[in-house]
This record gives structure tokens, C-alpha cells and sequence, in this order.
């Protein structure tokens, strides 16, 4: 019985030390995104309180660095290249960091998106740094707030509050170099890759041959002086379908014999026997 009594309090007493207790973050995670223009932005920051203090100036220094938020450090990132006041940013995800002053703040890019403030910023790692006004709040923001502000067709600012400062930035994606990329590629028709998957798909699926051979002669035709090994297989096989003979056998031996350059065994082994079916070996 002893025994039992104390299995069940070395139980009860591991169950307690093991429990863990959950409260809420005194400076809550957020992550907000924004799409500008045709960019995906996404920014992940923690929010501390005012709670009553004196923020620019005594809690957060003037001119030093600051992380920008709470807790780790405040993370932006874009799917595509973007202009940040003029700076120019590959797509990728970086820390925002910040050395306020009273009348300005300087805004840093920084590549380097680990946790942790450094006293001094590494001058390599910095891809865009700006100067931007603050402006005064005539009231109190409790809550650090970070926001996409003044949305245009192509661009954002991204916007900074608290206490009583707003700071905000530029960001210019560039929708007009994605529109007219998508424009001329719509305009000049279907790739070589398209009219390939299209004749192997009506191939694969019986339906109309003799369209299928148009379409991978097409694609063929416009990979002009480099068709793939694989692509010409595809147009024996239609071709051979569609009766053509003659020019199935003048693909496969093309196919071969870059399918031997490349030394694909299997390959080498479909077109070999495809060409004694056809009686060309």
C-alpha cells in the first residue's frame, strides 16, 4: 500500500513540475502583409505598450540603433525587387532597423535577419539606408503599430507609430516591367513548352492526332536549332500514329542520337526499338 501511495505521489508531483503555464506576450507578435502593386510584402514585428513611459528620448534612445518593435527583430520581406526611396532591393527578406532622433529617423535595410541588435551595424550588410522626417501624433499610440499607408496602383508607405511619432517609407514595386513582360509574352502566343504539353496531353488521351502534330512540330520548330532529346521522342510517336512514317523515323533517329550525347539509357532504348518496329534498323 506504501508503495502505491508514493508511486502515485512521485505521479502527481512530476505532472506539476512538468506543467507549464501560458500568459500573454507583453509585446504580442504580429505579422501583416500587403500586396503592392503585383509584390507580395509581408512585415512580422512585436508590439510593446507605452504603459506610461517617456518612449523616444528614454526608453528607446536617440540615435541609437533600435530594432524597430520588441523581441526579435522586425523582419520585412518582398516576392519580387522593389524601390525603397529610391534604393533599389532584390526580393528577399530582411531587418528593418532604426536610429531615431528627435526630428528624423534613419531607416536601415539590413541583409542579415537573425535575432539580435548590434551595437554597431556592419556596413556590408546595410542594402539601403534613408532619412525620413517624423511627424508629431496629436494623440497617444499605446501600441507600436507598423502599417502599409498611402496605397497607389505601384506603390505603399510603410508606415511607423507610436507614442506620439509617425515615420513612414516608399515602397515602389515595379508593376509596370511584370505588366508589359506579361503583355508581350500573352501577345507573342503559346511557348514551345505549351504546344509540347498540349500534343502530348492529346497523345496521352486519344484525341485529335492530327492537331497534336501540329502542335509538336510547332514546338519542335521553335526550339529551333536545340530540340530536346525527349520532345523529339514525343514527335516520332505522334508522327507515327498519325501515319507519317517516313518522319517518325527521321525524329527518332534525331532523338537518338541525342539521346546518346546525353547518355540516357532509357531513351536510347525506346528509340532503338521504336526504329526496328518501323523497320529503319
Amino acid at each position: 500500500m506504501n508503495r502505491i501511495i508514493l508511486s502515485l505521489f512521485v505521479a502527481v508531483f512530476t505532472l506539476t513540475v512538468n506543467a507549464q503555464i501560458t500568459t500573454p506576450q507583453p509585446s504580442p507578435l504580429q505579422k501583416i502583409e500587403q500586396i503592392v502593386g503585383l509584390t507580395d510584402v509581408s512585415v512580422e514585428y512585436s508590439r510593446p505598450g507605452v504603459k506610461g513611459r517617456t518612449i523616444f528620448g528614454d526608453l528607446v534612445p536617440f540615435n541609437e540603433v533600435w530594432r524597430t518593435g520588441a523581441n526579435g527583430n522586425t523582419k520585412i520581406t518582398f516576392s519580387t525587387d522593389v524601390t525603397i526611396e529610391g534604393n533599389k532591393i532584390e526580393k528577399g527578406s530582411y531587418t528593418i532597423f532604426s536610429v531615431p532622433t528627435e526630428k528624423s529617423w534613419d531607416i536601415v535595410i539590413y541583409e542579415e535577419t537573425k535575432s539580435g541588435t548590434p551595437k554597431k551595424l556592419d556596413e556590408t550588410k546595410i542594402v539601403a539606408k534613408m532619412n525620413v522626417p517624423t511627424q508629431n501624433i496629436p494623440m497617444v499610440i499605446e501600441t507600436f503599430t507598423i502599417s502599409f499607408d498611402d496605397m497607389t496602383t505601384n506603390s505603399a508607405v510603410l508606415g511607423i507609430m507610436w507614442e506620439n511619432t509617425y515615420v513612414g517609407f516608399k515602397i515602389e514595386a515595379p508593376v509596370e516591367e511584370m505588366v508589359t513582360k506579361q503583355i508581350t509574352t500573352v501577345m507573342n502566343g503559346p511557348s514551345a513548352n505549351d504546344y509540347y504539353a498540349a500534343a502530348v496531353y492529346y497523345l496521352e488521351n486519344g484525341k485529335d492526332i492530327k492537331k497534336a502534330q501540329t502542335w509538336i512540330d510547332k514546338s519542335v520548330e521553335m526550339m529551333s536549332d536545340s530540340p530536346k532529346f525527349w520532345v523529339l521522342r514525343r514527335q516520332a510517336l505522334i508522327h507515327a500514329k498519325a501515319g507519317n512514317k517516313e518522319s517518325a523515323i527521321k525524329a527518332a533517329k534525331e532523338s537518338l542520337k541525342l539521346a546518346e550525347k546525353a547518355e540516357n539509357a532509357g531513351y536510347i532504348k525506346m528509340n532503338t526499338e521504336s526504329l526496328k518496329e518501323w523497320g529503319a534498323m
